[in-house]
């Protein structure tokens, strides 16, 4: 009972901490929860041996404090799991806690239920996963925080599983982490699955990470050093300046790009500069191009253009002057806090305002609510969620600037239709960067679009053919579809 207790004023005393603002009343319902769930889970243990209470819902409480949740989440998290794997129903929580805290327990445990076999289940289990991406997203930060554990104990269960766990997780939970902003979350997710989902690939990378390390330490140092009185003298202030080596997943990503040659890799140590205000970022950027010569070609301004996700920064690589290429990033505190939590950052999003209006700046939470309706196979819906949602993503410009997020191989009139339906309906090729190109041309990362419209152009059959997205291709069946019925009729 007194480790119990113990726990319970830690997350409470963590809580006032991290939100301030949290009432006595929201206090009260967070000790509620916690003695319901504690109280269901009750001899339970995990495969570790340990209190399953304590180990992991206690855990994941926690975790979603980490990724600057509110009370809310905290007491979803808590009680996550019983609905599950306790004789607690759905009408005891409402009983006991309010619609939203039961809808997001219920939400999570619908996630984990599936009633097929062999690859069906698993494709049956991943609809669900991504259904309730497209309704409320607290759903899938709260599964997000529930796997986030499950990886720090993953050496407690049998092989099969941790290969299972471990490689679902790079595949599908880092790139929806990825998708939602949350860059902090996307590493963490990458590098507690590598070791167990490909171990020697794992072994190689980290022995080329540890030698670099070793050897970029003094200039690092140096740099770092340099970096904190440049700053001061032109800011009047000391900026926050961090190292950040770059996670061991994410650097075998850019080693299996670059033939294994690590000599190419410029930001496995980078260092990163927090500022007050824009004006500062840019005036940081100037000072560091005083100091360091900068490599052609790498500094991207993603303030001025963020990227899809909302993530915003500058970065920059520079010669060091003893042969190692570093890069620098400059942003705000704000900034660097989206970074981290993406949407759910304490300025991205207003706790009342979440469900309802959450996804508004996440285009592709829509696409993807489309594409839920979709009736395919499993191994179709395997491939155009592989093709849509979760692989490596491209971001082109409209001629006035807009961000368009899109899937690498998509082409003009995938592009066309991600910017509304009936333009993709009349759309008859496209200028990209002033150059006029056929509908199925293409499209590669920060190429400027330009559609060019037809009124007498339409979807044929062999439009299907120059697309790779679902929403291109359920929007152009249906309208032949439409089409084929009036002419029947």
């Amino acid at each position: 009972m007194y480790g119990l207790n113990k726990q319970k004023s830690d997350l409470v005393a963590r809580i006032k901490l991290l939100s301030p603002d949290t009432t006595a009343k929201e206090i009260v319902l967070i000790e509620k929860a916690f003695d319901f769930a504690a109280n269901a889970h009750n001899n339970q243990t995990r495969a570790s041996g340990n209190d399953y209470f304590t180990e992991h819902c206690v855990s994941v409480a926690n975790h979603t404090l980490d990724l600057g949740m509110d009370y809310i989440l905290v007491c979803a998290a808590l009680l996550h799991d019983t609905i599950e794997d306790t004789n607690t129903t759905i009408e005891d929580l409402k009983e006991t806690f309010n619609d939203e805290i039961t809808g997001l327990v219920e939400g999570v445990s619908k996630l984990d239920k599936a009633q097929y076999i062999g690859n069906e289940r698993h494709v049956e289990s991943l609809r669900k996963f991504f259904i309730s991406v497209a309704g409320d997203l607290r759903v899938v930060i709260l599964k997000l925080a529930d796997r986030w554990h499950n990886l720090e104990t993953l050496q407690h269960l049998d092989p099969e599983r941790q290969k299972h766990i471990s490689t679902e997780s790079i595949m599908i939970f880092a790139p929806l982490a990825s998708r939602l902003g949350m860059g902090k979350l996307v590493g963490i997710i990458n590098d507690l699955a590598f070791p167990f989902a490909y171990p020697e690939k794992y072994k190689q990378t980290k022995v080329l990470m540890d030698s670099q390390i070793k050897k970029s330490s003094g200039t690092i140092t140096k740099m770092y050093r340099d970096l904190t009185v440049d700053l001061h003298i032109i800011l009047g202030y000391s900026a926050k300046i961090d190292k950040r080596i770059k996670g061991t997943y994410s650097l075998y990503r850019k080693l299996e790009r670059y033939d294994w040659d690590v000599e190419r890799v410029h930001d496995l140590v980078a260092l990163r500069a927090i500022v007050k205000n824009l004006n500062d970022c840019y005036q940081s950027l100037g000072a560091v191009h005083e100091h360091w010569r900068p490599i052609p070609n790498r500094i991207k301004d993603f303030i001025a253009v963020p990227k899809p996700n909302g993530y915003q920064s500058l970065h920059t690589t520079v010669f060091s002057g003893d042969g190692l290429n570093v890069e620098i990033q400059i942003r705000t505190e704000e900034m660097h806090e989206f970074d981290e939590y993406g949407i759910a950052s304490h300025h991205s999003y207003k706790m009342d305002q979440f469900h309802r209006e959450g996804s508004g700046s996440f285009a592709w939470v829509e696409q993807l609510r489309e594409f839920q309706k979709a009736d395919i196979s499993p191994n179709d819906y395997l491939k155009r969620l592989s093709t849509d949602f979760i692989q490596d993503q491209i971001f082109v410009f409209t001629p006035k600037g807009d961000v368009i997020d899109l899937p690498i191989g998509a082409t003009i009139l995938d592009y066309a239709y991600a910017l509304h339906s009936e333009i993709g309906e009349h759309a008859s090729g496209g200028r990209i960067n002033g150059k006029y190109m056929a509908l199925k041309t293409v499209l590669n990362n920060e190429d400027i679009v330009e559609i060019v419209p037809n009124s007498k152009s339409h979807p044929t059959d062999k439009w299907l053919d120059q697309c790779i997205t679902s929403y291109a291709l359920g929007k152009i069946r249906r309208y032949i579809k439409k089409q084929h019925d009036l002419i029947t009729n």
